[in-house]
């Protein structure tokens, strides 16, 4: 606007963590963008928190040390924070803020975006239809990821899902249609960016990745704004680009963590294990911005990553997040131990998109017959080892003995994958045929016969 006068407010009344309260303010309101002047002239960045009558609360995007109440100058833009997007983001590595971390020039855009974004109408939403494929055999198989699906997976500490977090990334794939993937890292130690960076190299170097890296001892408040950035990038290059677009975000946890410490510093009264009472709503606000719209090619698919303290599925952000999403992709301890990667437990693992995504003209014909038979034969499998530790193997009968096969058979010859070993569709149904037909064909009732025929060798026919 021509003649605008920027007005500078002086009255800083607290400096209490990552907050700023200015007292004094008029007409500023919430998620305004603000830039901060110390008194030795370095500018800094926040967002309006809250606004309770001329007291505004400010969250200051690279902390406040080093600030005193008496030096410091706040001038408010009237508008939410904005950045440039479009597909200059593609190949470029930055920090949780957004700028620069591989010694490029800073990002520019024919557009302008907010960050904070809003979830898509769902008058206008297009249901889910086809998978995005990630080379990993358990998850394609049996928890598919379809396209404008949220499907989180829950971890514990110890546990790969970094590891499986970055192979996703490096291999996932659309059909050969326009792809590519934003991964927001947050909360991360320099040795797991050094990870992230060199497992994601080869993507990076062919424009078809944009990275956000937050680390542990940048400031908190980073933490909240990098899923948010990583978000507006992706739905510009789906929704305007046309492009399909796979958002992994981990770690949830960690985003969360740093949502309560912000909470506290603002005085909130706390809710379950000191979590802000708005955790809900706040995840609800990052994974329901994922999606398909009517009228437009491209997609979002978030693929959010989480560690469960303890391994506690019931802790407040597992528990919420599983309310938001479409099911879940559960990592194993037991599996871990066991020296198998991905350690998925597949009976604990769920996508509720699944069928939308699979079979005949999207996946394979026989994929939703394959995955449900596998599924219930690992069911009864582990029901049959739970017996044989009461009463012994000795006891059972010849059917619950291939059952125990199954099982075996199925963890390592099926799950059991390398870190960089990208299995297509076609080679993981493969195997879980083989699998399947460890057991006698009169327990494989879920199958067609007309499929039974096709895969089971002739000579196996005749012996069942």
């Amino acid at each position: 606007m021509t003649g605008a006068v920027r007005i500078e407010y002086t009255g800083v009344r607290d400096l209490r963590g990552p907050l700023l309260f200015v007292e004094g303010v008029s007409g500023v309101g919430w998620d305004e963008f603000a830039t901060i002047v110390l008194d030795s002239g370095e500018r800094r960045h926040g967002l309006v928190l809250e606004v309770d009558r001329d007291i505004a609360v400010v969250q200051v995007l690279q902390d406040t040390a080093g600030m005193n109440r008496t030096g410091t100058r706040v001038a408010f833009s009237g508008t939410p924070l904005r950045i440039p997007v479009g597909t200059g983001w593609l190949g470029r590595v930055c920090n949780g803020r957004g700028e620069p971390a591989d010694g490029g020039p800073p990002v520019l855009g024919g557009a302008y975006a907010e960050v904070v974004g809003a979830p898509i109408n769902p008058v206008r939403r297009e249901p889910p239809s086809e998978a995005v494929l990630t080379g990993v055999g358990a998850v394609d198989v049996l928890t598919t990821l379809v396209r404008g699906q949220k499907l989180p997976v829950f971890s514990a500490a110890g546990l790969p899902h970094l590891e499986l977090a970055v192979q996703i990334t490096a291999q996932a794939t659309c059909g050969g249609e326009p792809f590519a993937v934003v991964f927001a890292g947050m909360g991360l130690t320099h040795a797991d960016t050094a990870f992230v960076r060199e497992g994601l190299a080869a993507r990076s170097a062919a424009r078809e990745l944009v990275l956000f890296l937050n680390t542990a001892d940048d400031p908190v408040i980073e933490r909240l704004l990098t899923p948010r950035l990583a978000l507006t990038v992706a739905e510009h290059l789906a929704f305007t680009e046309g492009r399909h677009v796979l958002a992994v975000m981990t770690d949830m946890t960690a985003y969360s963590e740093a949502l309560r410490e912000v909470s506290a510093a603002r005085g909130e009264i706390p809710a379950r294990r000191a979590y802000p009472g708005y955790l809900y709503s706040d995840l609800a606000s990052l994974y329901e911005r994922c999606g398909r719209i009517k009228g437009r090619s491209g997609s979002v698919t978030i693929l959010p990553v989480l560690t469960m303290p303890a391994g506690d599925i019931t802790h407040p952000v597992p528990d919420l997040t599983g309310y938001i999403t479409e099911g879940q992709i559960v990592l194993s301890g037991e599996v871990q131990a066991a020296g198998t990667y991905p350690p998925v437990d597949p009976l604990a693992s769920l996508s509720r998109l699944m069928r939308k995504g699979t079979g005949a003209g999207r996946t394979r014909a026989d994929h939703p017959a394959v995955a449900a038979q596998l599924i219930a034969a690992l069911a009864r499998s582990r029901q049959v080892r739970e017996l044989a530790d009461l009463i012994g193997r000795s006891a059972l009968s010849p059917t619950d003995l291939r059952h125990l096969e199954l099982e075996d058979a199925f963890r390592h010859r099926f799950l059991a994958q390398g870190t960089d070993e990208d299995r297509s569709l076609d080679d993981a149904l493969d195997r879980a045929w083989e699998v399947l037909l460890t057991l006698p064909r009169s327990q494989l009732g879920m199958l067609p016969a007309d499929l039974l025929d096709a895969h089971a060798p002739p000579q196996d026919q005749e012996a069942r």
